[in-house]
């Protein structure tokens, strides 16, 4: 079982670690077990329980009613509040609380109901990535099980799998191509493959060689197909000085090629860009820019 700090369950809740320790203290909504040296931490049983709390609350109830709830009466109206499919925030919440119990087939309904309602690209932008960000920081820093991390990840690789083979691109020898990866060190793909169904939805031919492809792999591959661009994303990997060394070599490599860039070191480190680099901001910076390739 998982521990978490104060600090932890308030990131993933986005109830304020001042408000927790008042709830506890008033309302005994959780009880934190403590270290030999009197130090608070709490389990995987005290994060869902603090999930289900968040949502009510959002939803209105009081702290007062909700805690002389039992974990069943809890867990009864959260589905009753969670029948707005489309409230991404209720949603994401869900999720954590399916990874954290490791139920896959919460995690389905949670992400079918709203691809129903709302389709299949927003159900991307809306619901996983914000999920994936809400979580991203506690899986860095070692704070959450690991297991958990490739549980979800893998359920969700295997959706998005399932929508790049359902994309029919009609033959076109005049197609521009692109070859996606991600560098040596890099695992974080599930982006990449938005992208990559972004790219294929378009009409474009894509060459998906996945994550931590060596460099002389990539040449290799770029000598096969011929690519008209390079897409990649760098997330945590390489530092900042790191990147822009990568880049330019990048740029030194393929400076025929336009090579778009994204990921966090890009969006929060990096202004100063090659000038055949062009970042890429948010999907629908990226739907924008392939209209006009």
């Amino acid at each position: 079982m998982a521990s978490y700090s104060i600090k932890e369950l308030e990131n993933l809740s986005g109830i304020k670690a001042h408000t927790i320790r008042i709830w506890e203290k008033r309302y005994n909504i959780i009880v934190p077990a403590r270290t030999e040296t009197n130090i608070r931490y709490y389990n995987d049983d005290n994060l869902k329980r603090l999930l289900n709390i968040a949502i009510l609350n959002r939803h209105g109830m009081r702290i007062s009613t909700i805690s002389k709830l039992s974990d069943t009466e809890m867990s009864e109206k959260v589905i009753n509040v969670s029948s707005d499919t489309s409230n991404s925030d209720t949603n994401i919440e869900n999720l954590v609380v399916a990874m954290v119990e490791m139920d896959e087939s919460k995690i389905d309904r949670i992400f079918s109901r709203y691809i129903m309602h709302e389709g299949f690209e927003k159900s991307v932008t809306h619901l996983i990535f914000p999920f994936f960000e809400k979580i991203g920081l506690l899986w860095q820093t070692g704070s959450i099980n690991p297991a958990h991390e490739h549980f979800v990840s893998n359920i969700f690789r295997q959706k998005l799998m399932v929508a790049i083979d359902n994309v029919v691109i009609p033959e076109n020898k005049n197609n521009k191509k692109f070859i996606l990866f991600l560098p040596e060190g890099e695992f974080h793909e599930l982006a990449l493959l938005y992208y990559n169904y972004l790219i294929k939805k378009s009409g474009k031919k894509a060459y998906y060689l996945g994550n931590s492809v060596p460099y002389q792999d990539l040449q290799e591959a770029n000598q096969r197909v011929n690519a008209d661009y390079l897409f990649t994303s760098l997330t945590s990997s390489l530092n900042s000085a790191e990147v822009k060394e990568y880049l330019i070599m990048l740029t030194q490599t393929f400076s025929t090629q336009k090579i778009f860039v994204t990921g966090l070191q890009i969006k929060n480190n990096l202004t100063d860009l090659p000038k055949n680099v062009i970042k890429v901001s948010s999907t629908i910076d990226f739907i924008e820019k392939l209209k006009k390739l």
